[in-house]
């Protein structure tokens, strides 16, 4: 008949061993999930101040659109303004701002995935 415990039994740890394990953090680490807290609120203010441009009909409709996603300026050239067709001007306007949408997700996803792309954390980068 074999001992209990026999062969299967679990190394005895001295005091104090494996306290970190599902504990926390090592300091070196927080110390680089801080710089990056940083950096990220950082890139997130230089994205609010940003703007971009989106346009349609090769100029003819020019938006610019901040990095809050509203839009500072909508520039029309008048001979676009045709009274017979102006369905051809609200959809050059929707084109331009949604380019001008584009540009700025793009911008953000760039600015982003710059910071996070190393982590390998899902939905950062």
């Amino acid at each position: 008949m074999a001992k209990r415990g026999g062969m299967f039994r679990q190394p005895k740890r001295s005091r104090g061993q494996g306290a970190a394990v599902g504990g926390g953090m090592n300091p070196n680490m927080l110390k680089q999930a801080q710089a990056l807290q940083a950096q990220l609120q950082e890139a997130q203010e230089e994205l609010q101040q940003a703007t971009v441009e989106g346009s349609a009909g090769g100029g003819v409709i020019t938006v610019e659109m901040g990095g809050d996603r509203k839009l500072q300026r909508v520039s029309i050239d008048p001979d676009a303004l045709d009274p017979e067709d102006h369905e051809l001007v609200e959809d050059l306007v929707m084109a331009a701002v949604n380019e001008a949408t584009d540009k700025l997700e793009a911008l953000q996803q760039e600015r982003m995935s710059g910071l996070t792309g190393g982590l390998g954390l899902p939905g950062l980068g």
